[in-house]
């Protein structure tokens, strides 16, 4: 018993840090974005994906000669790479994207609606109807996001319902990646799954980015804050929280870890305020209180 709370807390422990890493990604990549006006997202997503993909190829090599698992089959490699392109390549792209014209408070609101979307696609997979309480928990979700995005469409107009649109296509990509890494996390094990979507993510990502860019004319303009914030944003905001995370969601359930990871959009507005000096309005809480708030009935929901 005493075993199971250890491993419970640490599971806990380890899913309030992944959030609270995962939270700061949005910071970094406005930081970015403001130390390089001619920045682009495609450059800002490879340079990250460059510095985390030797850090992710390094743990599935020693994954692999440390167990004795065995090899994916074909249908397995199938779904790791369909659910790389679609989780780690495309969402991230489409999400960094909409973070070079909306804040990033309101951009941690809208994709933390991707569980109430994991709730929507599931009920029509599986044919289930929706019940009342999880009508209603999806309608504070949305009434949040939607209280945000009017107020900053009072804000600034500039490309704001574009940036958005990328956001939350981003998060309806996600969320069907989440779908399907609950079911692989169990079949092939944390640590290989999120090495080897990762990888497919960043050999798609620099393929891209080279298709679309002179290389040594690219990286020899690039200013150097751009690759120190590139190099934090792939150490703390990806390869440790992609980790911590899938660990977490093994040792305490995804219903869980949908609860605790809440924390993040309230990490984000914090370091906003503090880094980006994006105001927090009374709206901005009401609605992100909306949003957490369909979020953790969303979480509480049995698989």
């Amino acid at each position: 018993m005493l075993k199971e709370q250890r491993q419970r807390l640490m599971g806990c422990a380890l899913v309030l840090l992944g959030a609270a890493g995962f939270s700061t990604k949005a910071i970094l990549i406005k930081l970015a974005y403001a130390a390089d006006g001619q920045l682009d997202a495609i450059t800002l997503l490879a340079l990250r994906m460059l510095f985390a993909l030797p850090m992710f190829l390094i743990a599935a090599v020693w994954h692999q000669k440390k167990s004795a698992e065995p090899a994916l089959d074909k249908k397995q490699w199938g779904i790791v790479i369909i659910l790389g392109l679609m989780g780690y390549y495309i969402a991230s792209y489409l999400d960094f994207l909409g973070l070079q014209t909306i804040s990033a408070g309101l951009e941690r609101l809208i994709i933390f609606s991707y569980p109430t979307f994991v709730v929507l696609f599931s009920a029509l997979y599986y044919r289930r109807a929706l019940t009342a309480s999880v009508m209603i928990a999806l309608g504070l979700s949305y009434i949040g996001i939607l209280l945000v995005f009017i107020e900053s469409l009072s804000l600034t107009s500039t490309n704001i319902v574009l940036g958005s649109a990328y956001v939350l296509s981003s998060a309806l990509i996600f969320s069907i990646f989440v779908m399907g890494s609950g079911v692989m996390v169990h079949r092939i094990g944390s640590v290989r799954f999120t090495a080897y979507t990762m990888t497919v993510a960043s050999i798609a990502t620099l393929t891209h980015f080279a298709f679309h860019h002179d290389l040594v004319r690219t990286v020899s303009t690039i200013p150097l804050d751009v690759y120190v914030l590139s190099l934090i944003m792939a150490i703390f905001a990806t390869v440790l929280p992609s980790f911590l995370m899938n660990n977490g969601i093994k040792k305490v359930g995804a219903s869980s870890a949908a609860i605790l990871s809440s924390v993040g959009p309230i990490i984000t507005l914090a370091l906003a305020n503090s880094l980006l000096q994006e105001t927090i309005t009374n709206t901005q809480l009401l609605g992100t209180f909306f949003v957490l708030a369909g979020g953790l009935v969303v979480g509480r929901m049995k698989a």
